[in-house]
Formats: C-alpha cells, sequence, structure tokens
C-alpha cells in the first residue's frame, strides 16, 4: 500500500503483508534472538518504511584532508515481528522472507 508518507512497497514486502507471516532468510538464521520467535512461522505486526539520512561535512577540520565528505541517504524497510511471548521487535527486512502458504 502506497501513501503519500510511505513509498509503494516491493514485491517482496507486499507478499510479506498479504500473508501476514515470515521465516528467517539465510543471513538471518544467525540473529542472537532468533530462539524468542516460532519456528517455522512468524507472525508480522507490521511494515516500516525508515529513511537514514546521510552526512555531509564542509569542514576540514573535523576529517583532515577532505574538504567536503558526503555520506548517502539509506532507504531501509523494517518488519515488526511478534514473538511468542507477544513482544515486539523491528529487524531489517533483509533478515525475514515470506513464509510460505
Amino acid at each position: 500500500m502506497s501513501t503519500p508518507d510511505r513509498p509503494r512497497f516491493p514485491d517482496r514486502l507486499a507478499q510479506i503483508e498479504q500473508r501476514g507471516f515470515v521465516t528467517w532468510s539465510e543471513q538471518g538464521r544467525a540473529w542472537s534472538l532468533a530462539d524468542r520467535f516460532d519456528a517455522r512461522r512468524i507472525p508480522v505486526a507490521g511494515i516500516r518504511h525508515v529513511r537514514v539520512w546521510g552526512l555531509q561535512v564542509d569542514d576540514e577540520r573535523e576529517l583532515p584532508g577532505h574538504e567536503r565528505t558526503s555520506i548517502p541517504d539509506e532507504e531501509l524497510w523494517q518488519v515488526v515481528l511478534v514473538a511468542t511471548d507477544g513482544s515486539h521487535y523491528e529487524v531489517n527486512s533483509d533478515l525475514v522472507e515470506p513464509a510460505p502458504e
């Protein structure tokens, strides 16, 4: 779903929203809190779009030798997961994938 405040979901996230459940991706399985969640299907409470603002430094005193240094903005999607005890955790969408139907 797209609104003025939130860009359109990528296809993978639209599948997650439609199914309402996820599983861990290969890189997400090593996550230290994974045992707090159902092993097969993790309920999804929501999906958030997050923009991490970049940085521009125009002062050589801050970073010697770099009169102008820029770090670009980063666009992230977070999936809000529900643990087996009912608590909520926000994780990067790259750590999960849509659960099988």
